[in-house]
């Protein structure tokens, strides 16, 4: 596993392995092991990946010297659930990490959610979507960071319908985030009186020719085609849709997990007009113009950060400071006591902006609708998207009472 898990150390705000671990350790400090373990070479690596790192070092440089040092641990998952789980298994038993987060790929997040619970770590989800995360399925150790399919199908979905989409065929990635954005947007369209024809489910990873499955679509004659996938199957499905002239004929693509480097990757040509739903966008405000001039230099290809990316960031700084609150040892000793710990501190990043963190584990932060703005109206690279609305923190997500997470007392 050495191979695929790659280290760094950083100890105070000079950043990148600014003191050597045997140093650190010889100076009496504790070590936090910080694991980030993602998609770094397939589907979903542009909003993750290499990104989600280079997010990691930049909350731990701000962060500062605060009496502890902090080790980067980086891995890929490949979008396996048993590949993810060995990884962690070593790191929490050889390696002593004491938080993994990243997590891209419900799948593999839900697989992680039990180890970690097991062996008493952190997880810091940002890129899986499942909502299962923080329903059936939370635990003491985890937290949900960023956006989940609830919200997605919230936003999106609901203010489709709002706009006449009321029949819908959904293309769905055949794994556990397809499943859930699917369920949960279907019950949102038909408590708005919509209706869904029909689904197909695509097999994940590896499909990248979605004719077929769009052409069952259009038979369905459904206003709408939902898209519950994300990544490259996303921009591919949205492609393919554009040649065979269906957005031409009047059908409206729902793209339900759409990020700024999918649309990069599309173009505004073939993107714009498309409404989808984001918990951070670089250009929001003046705190998110800040951030993204701090790290973009640092990122894959100058890109400013994606939502996953962003929460990434989030969600370790916060970490850290329920670190320092509680003092490295004890935090070390239980990750449930970290996650405690966090879930008492109100958040506040230049990413987000103020939050919280509920019993259940979600992160609380306002969801936003954009459109994807024509060519004529953007000013330059990455200036793609126009708000739409925004919903505030406290009912962009699933009221917790509905989730049915066993740590919520009723």
């Amino acid at each position: 596993m050495g191979e695929v898990s790659r280290r760094s150390v950083v100890a105070g705000a000079a950043g990148i392995a600014a003191l050597p671990l045997a140093r650190a350790r010889a100076q009496g400090q504790s070590t936090i092991k910080i694991g980030v373990l993602g998609d770094q070479s397939g589907t979903y690596r542009d909003l993750g990946g290499p990104g989600s790192v280079v997010c990691v070092k930049q909350a731990i440089e701000e962060f500062g010297a605060q009496g502890f040092a902090v080790e980067v641990l980086d891995a890929d998952h490949q979008n396996k659930p048993d590949v993810a789980v060995t990884i962690a298994r070593q790191w929490f038993d050889r390696d002593g990490v004491d938080m993994i987060t990243d997590g891209t790929t419900s799948s593999v997040a839900l697989a992680l959610n039990q180890l970690v619970k097991e062996k008493n770590k952190v997880m810091l989800n940002s890129g899986a979507a499942t909502s299962d995360l923080t329903g059936a399925q939370c635990t003491a150790n985890t937290i949900h960071w960023t956006y989940d399919t609830w919200m997605l199908a919230h936003s999106t979905g609901a203010a489709m319908v709002r706009a006449g989409g009321d029949s819908w065929f959904f293309i769905t990635a055949d794994y556990a985030f397809g499943h859930a954005l699917e369920r949960d947007t279907s019950e949102f369209v038909k408590q708005a009186g919509g209706r869904v024809l029909g689904q197909v489910r695509t097999p994940f990873p590896g499909t990248t020719d979605f004719s077929s499955f769009l052409l069952q679509a259009q038979s369905s004659r459904a206003k709408v085609i939902g898209l519950a996938n994300a990544g490259a199957d996303t921009t591919n499905c949205i492609k393919q849709a554009a040649e065979f002239g269906l957005t031409r004929r009047g059908v409206k693509l729902a793209g339900l997990l759409v990020f700024i480097t999918d649309v990069h990757a599309l173009g505004l040509q073939t993107a714009q007009g498309l409404v989808l739903t984001e918990t951070f966008y670089w250009d929001l405000n003046d705190r998110t113009r800040a951030f993204t001039s701090r790290v973009r230099s640092k990122m894959p290809n100058q890109s400013p950060p994606s939502m996953v990316q962003a929460g990434v960031y989030s969600a370790t700084l916060h970490y850290l400071k329920a670190v320092k609150e509680m003092g490295a040892a004890a935090a070390k000793a239980s990750g449930a006591e970290a996650v405690a710990r966090m879930k008492a501190m109100p958040t506040d990043d230049d990413a987000f902006g103020p939050g919280s963190i509920r019993a259940d584990g979600r992160c609380l932060h306002p969801a936003y609708l954009f459109e994807v703005k024509a060519p004529n109206e953007s000013r330059g690279a990455y200036d793609y998207y126009k708000l739409l609305q925004t919903t505030p923190a406290d009912e962009a997500f699933r009221p917790m009472n509905q989730g049915g997470c066993p740590l919520v007392r009723s």
